[in-house]
């Protein structure tokens, strides 16, 4: 990994915004599927604390694109892809822990499942017990069930979008770009929902490459 990214950097809405899966030219693809494969491998050997203490806290020291440089890019129901997913929730949530916090809260009081029973938050969801999920869910994928930390990723995912469209429809009359801009968030949460629920079906198939 590159020497160059000393700084964490920035993470605000308009990166999440802009975030797209794709496919990739079949050399990135190959490195991102190694580095995950044997970084995921290597650690749920041997789960040291100080070692998933590091991998938690890796992009507060390096910035996101330090992750993104390895696993942005690929398949989204893959190993790598996964795992580039849960670390940009991460860094999302800990970029504006308020802001998510208030979106999740929303979520929760309006979404018709048990999703925030799956998602494990504490209630009342304040800024700290949202970063708190956001670390157990990364640790559970090196440490526990990867498909049930997906699983919670996924659950998390669908009660943001639940509270981003209910605060969108309260803004449409009076703040409609933000209402347009919230719309789209909830989109993208929804999108990443699905992709870690079918990583996480994937994955006790034996079939997360």
């Amino acid at each position: 990994m590159s020497n160059d990214f000393h700084k964490p950097a920035l993470f605000d809405g308009s990166a999440f915004e802009a975030f797209q899966g794709g496919e990739d030219p079949a050399h990135i693809n190959r490195v991102a599927h190694e580095t995950a494969g044997a970084l995921l491998n290597r650690v749920r050997e041997d789960p040291h604390p100080e070692v998933i203490d590091r991998l938690l806290t890796f992009t507060d020291d390096h910035g996101i694109d330090a992750i993104a440089e390895l696993w942005a890019r690929a398949n989204p129901r893959t190993l790598p892809g996964s795992l580039w997913r849960i670390y940009l929730l991460r860094a999302l949530i800990r970029q504006n822990p308020e802001q998510t916090a208030y979106f999740f809260e929303r979520g929760t009081e309006v979404i018709p499942s048990i999703d925030p029973v799956v998602a494990g938050a504490e209630s009342p969801t304040g800024p700290r017990e949202i970063t708190e999920l956001a670390d157990q869910i990364l640790r559970g994928l090196f440490t526990g069930d990867f498909a049930i930390a997906l699983d919670r990723a996924s659950a998390f995912c669908r009660i943001m979008a639940q509270g981003c469209a209910s605060i969108a429809d309260d803004a449409e009359i009076g703040a409609p770009e933000t209402a347009s801009t919230l719309t789209t968030r909830a989109l993208r949460f929804e999108t990443i929902g699905a992709d870690l629920t079918q990583s996480a079906g994937l994955w006790r198939s034996d079939n997360l490459d």
